[in-house]
């Protein structure tokens, strides 16, 4: 892009407050743009802001021709609406996914959003890479989030896949997930899911990485699956490991969200 038009795509992210999880997801997000040759920006801001100020930076980025791709790390503190922050991006820089037009978009047969969520974007992406038929499989979705569970879900139903979905008020969820060709989880609870919940030779993709305190490790944490790893690894067929394994392939679909963008932007094919 940059030989032919001599543009490169831009990438901006609004970062508030010092969240050490959040922290190094853009840490892996801006060196990822560094490797590819996408510009990044960066609004940082400071847990006690306005919302006022969130809003300003994005309103800023919306603004700017050569971003394009405007995300806002979450979770953001919480006296700000998120609704509100994640609605003012727009549309056409929205590369996480979470306008509610793009959302929208996504559950409706026979439309197309402009952008999928990341996360949601690279489940599929691992299981369609590693040549699994999602077609008719039984997959479970274990969390409901506006950021994975639910666009997953929408994503699986357009696979035609059969999907069912677990949450804190599922009874008896492991009888969901033993019957399960597929799991995937994303419930943001460590080591939830036990090698008993998973039925023999199950696929099982763990987006969870949950923050471990860890005093002697040099940033003071490690990162955790909801998925117990050793106890899957007996049963299951194949499963991502954490960290390394879903958080990757986030990033590259942000990244390709974000060159997506900038064609569409520049009318390139």
């Amino acid at each position: 892009m940059k030989d032919t038009i001599k543009k490169v795509p831009g990438l901006a992210v609004v970062l508030v407050g010092q969240r050490r999880d959040s922290q190094t997801y853009v840490r892996n997000k801006i060196k990822a743009c560094e490797e590819v040759g996408i510009r990044s920006l960066m609004a940082e801001l400071s847990e006690e802001c306005a919302e006022d100020e969130v809003l300003n930076a994005v309103s800023e980025f919306n603004q700017d021709p050569s971003v394009h791709g405007v995300l806002v790390q979450l979770p953001l503190p919480q006296h700000m609406d998120e609704d509100t922050i994640l609605g003012a991006v727009s549309l056409q820089k929205d590369v996480d996914g979470f306008h509610p037009l793009n959302m929208g978009n996504l559950a409706l047969r026979g439309r197309e959003p402009l952008f999928i969520p990341c996360a949601a974007k690279a489940c599929i992406e691992l299981l369609l890479r590693s040549g699994i038929k999602l077609k008719g499989k039984n997959v479970a979705v274990i969390g409901r989030s506006n950021v994975v569970g639910l666009p997953t879900t929408l994503l699986l139903q357009r696979h035609h896949a059969t999907v069912s979905v677990v949450h804190a008020f599922t009874n008896n969820p492991e009888d969901v997930t033993r019957v399960a060709d597929i799991v995937i989880s994303a419930a943001g609870v460590p080591n939830l899911v036990r090698g008993s919940w998973l039925k023999r030779g199950a696929i099982v993709i763990d987006v969870g990485t949950n923050p471990i305190e860890d005093p002697s490790l040099e940033h003071g944490y490690y990162l955790r699956g909801d998925v117990c790893y050793e106890e899957a690894l007996q049963v299951a067929s194949a499963i991502t490991p954490v960290p390394g394994g879903v958080g990757p392939v986030t990033v590259a679909m942000l990244l390709s969200n974000t060159l997506d963008s900038a064609k569409r932007f520049y009318g390139i094919s």
